[in-house]
């Protein structure tokens, strides 16, 4: 290899070398890094505005932000998953019993097979049902068993994580325009379009947030409140359950109040389990299909197709925060293309034109 040509590549080669190795390195810490990112980027505002009425005292300002954010945000969630997952521990406690005994002895789930509405119509498949429920109900014990006893174990971990946040948070109000501009110069890019892909992470970053917290809120309060009216257990932890799972566009607390409905029916509350059924699939799901498009799909200016598949691939991919890392990911997609077409659009004009005389 010729040695001026050698001088290009070697640097090439050592840049990408050092950054698969730094990837390595930091892989524990990837998510938390882009998750300070993300946050920073949206309370940058109230750290500029600190920093205007303290006279500049930047680091002042900063620590502020992140009492502000801790009191605001960090705290007031916290609390509410405590007693969520108190709740879950005195819902396990009781489920335990009941687990034990069906799984002891079927015969009590042949018994609750004669209680059902037309159970005549289940009789010849009552050996069948009995099995299956016996093997569904082992399982989702253990598995409720299981995930608990991990989230004890995962408690630790989570502090040390919210903990890096932070101080990640600090450096990144402080430094963070000074480490994008670093980064941004060696892209070769022009100005116009680094600030649209910029522009973009930012936008699409806080429609996410806002329309999944907005949505999760509404949901999970509306569906919380027919939990509460119908007298079904520990509403609250089932409320806190479905602003979860509201992150998952369609399905979202649906995954909860289906299968509360089918259990009303079995026990003989069918009135009950039909009013629940239709006050959320009628009233609840339409907060969905109707602010998801507007709090999501308008700001990130991608079709709701896109938002459903790039969430549900997030979450697979990266966990829980994968429901802002998909949609991120996907709208950075959308305008590298969009790039990529402005910055090939002649080319693309003359190969036409071209193949266009060429017919002729």
């Amino acid at each position: 290899m010729p040695e001026p040509r050698f001088r290009r590549v070697f640097p090439l080669v050592l840049v990408i070398a050092t950054s698969v190795a730094l990837l390595v390195v930091l892989q524990a810490f990837l998510v938390t890094l882009l998750v300070a990112t993300i946050a920073s980027g949206l309370v940058y505002p109230v750290y500029t505005w600190f920093v205007n009425r303290l006279g500049g005292r930047r680091r002042i300002a900063a620590t502020l932000t992140l009492l502000l954010t801790l009191l605001l945000v960090l705290l007031p969630v916290a609390s509410v998953l405590g007693i969520a997952v108190r709740q879950a521990v005195q819902l396990t406690t009781r489920v335990r019993p009941v687990v034990e005994r069906l799984v002891n002895n079927p015969a009590s789930v042949d018994e609750l097979i004669r209680r059902m509405p037309g159970h005549a119509q289940l009789a010849p498949y009552r050996k069948q049902i009995v099995a299956r429920t016996a093997d569904v109900v082992n399982n989702a014990g253990a598995m409720l068993i299981t995930w608990l006893s991990a989230t004890t174990r995962s408690t630790v971990e989570l502090v040390i994580h919210v903990g890096l946040l932070l101080y990640a948070m600090f450096f990144l109000l402080l430094d963070g325009p000074a480490m994008l501009s670093a980064v941004l110069r060696h892209v070769p890019l022009s100005a116009d379009h680094k600030a649209q892909m910029t522009q973009r992470f930012v936008s699409i970053a806080r429609a996410t947030i806002k329309g999944t917290i907005v949505i999760g809120l509404i949901q999970g309060l509306l569906s919380g409140l027919a939990f509460y009216v119908a007298g079904i257990p520990d509403a609250l932890f089932w409320t806190v359950t479905m602003m979860v799972l509201s992150i998952l566009p369609v399905l979202g607390g649906a995954l909860v109040w289906v299968p509360a409905c089918i259990i009303l029916a079995l026990t003989g509350h069918v009135l009950k389990a039909a009013l629940v059924a239709a006050y959320c699939g009628l009233i609840v799901g339409s907060v969905d299909n109707v602010l998801r498009p507007r709090l999501v799909g308008r700001d990130t200016e991608m079709h709701d197709l896109l938002i459903l598949f790039s969430t549900l691939g997030g979450l697979l991919v990266f966990g829980p925060l994968g429901f802002i890392i998909g949609p991120i990911i996907a709208g950075l997609f959308v305008t590298s293309w969009s790039i990529f077409a402005a910055a090939f659009q002649d080319a693309f004009v003359d190969g036409t034109e071209s193949a266009s005389s060429a017919d002729r």
